[in-house]
């Protein structure tokens, strides 16, 4: 199992620069930084990533972008522009991962999956030029993607190196698919993982996502079973928490990080656990994942 941690700055409330240091001081070993912290922040993309080095943490994934695919032709082609300045930016960051979220229910979001397979692979062939990674990931409240099967789908039918799939916890156990089908994904199209876990809730989505995430364990969620699946698939990149919630945003920054980054400790003990007593019994593949915890 891979021990590189990360956590999601929209985890945090405060500055982005107390939001790095609570980071650095719990022991986490990168960020995602979220796009409205970087636009908020009176540094340069540059002095961030100075600012990171110096700490001793990485600029794991840039988020998100939003509603990539459109029916408008003329739509299509600015959002590409949009996607070329956030290029500009992740250079100067230093990260090569960018989120790119399925678009949400708007009247001109793509709904026949060989459009979206053109448009993906259109960008993707920009991002390759750039050294850029997509990493596709399937909201729950998609208008035409809003399952981690039909995103990977999406992302094995354009083919393309640059393209891969992020797979969070939260979009897939709040929408009740089995996370077994993770194990069937080749590891070197999980470009990204994010951890949540929730309280069972019976409200729109969208507001259960934004609102009422919680760290590993703090919830209802089988975030075990869903780490055991993301190791059989041979993924190997970072574990990042990606928490929406109120309380921990008004809590000290510092705090809530190092919180979170026990959590995320705790559950990788589970899941290695897990993974060892499913051999036992049989219920696991027929290869184990090694799990180095």
């Amino acid at each position: 199992m891979s021990t590189r941690t990360a956590l999601a700055t929209v985890t945090l409330g405060g500055s982005l620069e107390a939001k790095m240091s609570a980071i650095a001081a719990a022991g986490f070993d990168g960020f995602e930084l979220f796009e409205d912290d970087l636009i908020k922040c009176p540094l340069t993309p540059r002095q961030i990533r100075h600012r990171a080095d110096e700490l001793g943490i990485s600029v794991d994934l840039y988020q998100p972008f939003r509603d990539l695919d459109t029916t408008n032709a003329a739509q299509f082609d600015r959002n590409l522009i949009r996607a070329e300045r956030k290029f500009d930016i992740m250079e100067q960051l230093g990260v090569q991962t960018l989120l790119v979220c399925s678009a949400a229910p708007t009247l001109s979001a793509v709904r026949e999956d060989s459009m979206l397979i053109d448009q993906l692979g259109v960008a993707a062939q920009r991002a390759q030029r750039r050294g850029i990674k997509l990493a596709y990931e399937a909201l729950a409240w998609g208008r035409h993607v809003n399952r981690f099967g039909h995103a990977w789908e999406i992302v094995r039918r354009v083919d393309h190196s640059a393209l891969g799939i992020c797979l969070d916890s939260f979009h897939i156990l709040a929408r009740g698919d089995n996370p077994a089908g993770i194990a069937d994904i080749p590891a070197e199209k999980i470009f990204y993982a994010q951890l949540a876990d929730a309280p069972k809730l019976t409200i729109d989505v969208l507001q259960w996502s934004r609102h009422h995430r919680c760290f590993p364990g703090q919830g209802d969620f089988d975030l075990t079973t869903f780490g055991v699946h993301l190791l059989e698939s041979g993924y190997r990149g970072p574990w990042s928490l990606e928490i929406f919630n109120d309380v921990f945003r008004g809590a000290t920054a510092a705090r809530i990080a190092a919180d979170g980054h026990r959590s995320l400790l705790l559950l990788q003990e589970q899941i290695a656990k897990a993974v060892v007593a499913w051999a036992l019994i049989g219920r696991s593949s027929t290869t184990q994942p090694e799990c180095e915890v």
